[in-house]
């Protein structure tokens, strides 16, 4: 059992590097968000290796879904003529440094995680999802909200900017 699961947090690791390859390389933004969607449905996997259903879900429904679509609708209304301007290609250099700036803080934290492993600990306790919901409807009602303002704040910023690109007044 333990093989399967090294296979699967190797497939979803694969996901989510593919996926963040394309949503950052990407000239397109239409290609960019599927990249994106790739990388956060590869979370959700990731979240489901870990026993956490409810998260995964909830990644994919808030995520996925809601932040998705918004950037899919900020997307079609800001250049919905078609006729934005493409992304010029980074020259050489730029690419080498982009490179280096992956590799240089990845090859520390590899080699911190290789010659300086943790001890795991032991499996993490069941939260009911009760008591999930009163914590976010309760003491943390605050935070929860407030990603809702946060929603709702980019796209009425992605409609006004669409508003002042066709001529609106």
């Amino acid at each position: 059992m333990e093989h399967m699961a090294k296979i699967a947090f190797g497939l979803y690791t694969l996901i989510i590097l593919g996926g963040s390859i394309l949503a950052v390389g990407s000239a397109s933004l239409v290609r960019a968000m599927v990249g994106l969607i790739a990388t956060l449905l590869g979370v959700a996997g990731m979240y489901m290796l870990l026993n956490a259903q409810f998260m995964a879900l909830m990644q994919i429904l808030i995520y996925v879904g809601a932040v998705c679509v918004l950037i899919f609708f900020a997307i079609m209304l800001t250049r919905a003529d078609g006729k934005g301007e493409e992304a010029e290609s980074a020259p050489v250099r730029k690419n080498v440094l982009a490179l280096l700036a992956v590799l240089v803080p990845g090859s520390i934290l590899a080699w911190l995680v290789m010659t300086k492993p943790q001890p795991t600990t032991g499996i993490p306790v069941e939260v009911a999802i009760e008591k999930l919901g009163l914590g976010l409807l309760g003491p943390y009602a605050l935070a929860f909200e407030l990603i809702s303002v946060v929603l709702l704040i980019s796209m009425a910023g992605a409609v006004l900017l669409a508003w002042e690109r066709r001529g609106g007044k």
